[in-house]
């Protein structure tokens, strides 16, 4: 494996840093989204809760890469040609925020009822009881299940691989199938991901007992 890094560093750094920027866009947009679906579903309007429930249903019962391969083979018939790596990261944020959206939801409902009564009761809108009182709670809550979305999220990168993403996980294919060396070449991957994943998912642990 060693050889491989010797060999093929360069073209295994371009692939991580491709997967890192898709991840961290991915991250970024899918929380946001996530956050506002969440909101929605918590919302007295029905119409809202209906609206989000659905985008909801769809996005995390459709597997990832059907999603993906959508936006580069059928978005670019009718919209606007994209190339893999949009495609990929696009996919990958709509099907993460779904799972978020159900993350947080899951925080805001175990926050006291009592708390937005009280902030209704004194003049807060919805929206400024959300975004000043129960968000920040949440959010503690569910620190746990959201490092899990990200490092899920990270590992569900390697979709990109199917669409042309040049992903990390797009260049162990190129690797394995020029050096004829598989083993090595996948191993090689294994563990860039993991440079990856770990120093996430023992963050996300630092941070849970930091705010407990």
């Amino acid at each position: 494996m060693i050889h491989i890094f010797q060999n093929y560093w360069g073209t295994l750094l371009y692939g991580l840093g491709q997967t890192l920027l898709c991840s961290i866009l991915a991250l970024v947009f899918s929380l946001i989204l996530g956050t506002f679906f969440a909101l929605l579903e918590e919302s007295p309007s029905k119409v809202a809760r209906g609206i989000a429930r659905v985008y909801i249903e769809i996005f995390r019962n459709i597997p990832l890469l059907v999603i993906t391969m959508f936006f580069y083979v059928v978005f670019p018939l009718y919209v606007i040609k994209m190339n893999g790596f949009t495609a990929g990261t696009i996919g990958l944020t709509l099907y993460t925020s779904a799972f978020i959206a159900e993350t947080v939801r899951a925080g805001i409902q175990s926050v006291d009822s009592g708390q937005m009564e009280g902030a209704r009761a004194n003049g807060l809108s919805f929206w400024q009881a959300m975004r000043h009182i129960i968000l920040p709670q949440a959010f503690r809550y569910v620190i746990p299940p959201l490092g899990n979305q990200f490092v899920n999220l990270v590992k569900n990168s390697s979709t990109l691989a199917f669409v042309g993403g040049f992903d990390l996980m797009y260049q162990g294919n190129v690797i394995a199938s020029s050096s004829l060396e598989t083993i090595a070449a996948y191993s090689a991957v294994g563990v860039l991901y993991l440079v990856i994943t770990l120093p996430i998912s023992y963050y996300m642990r630092y941070l849970e007992k930091r705010l407990a």
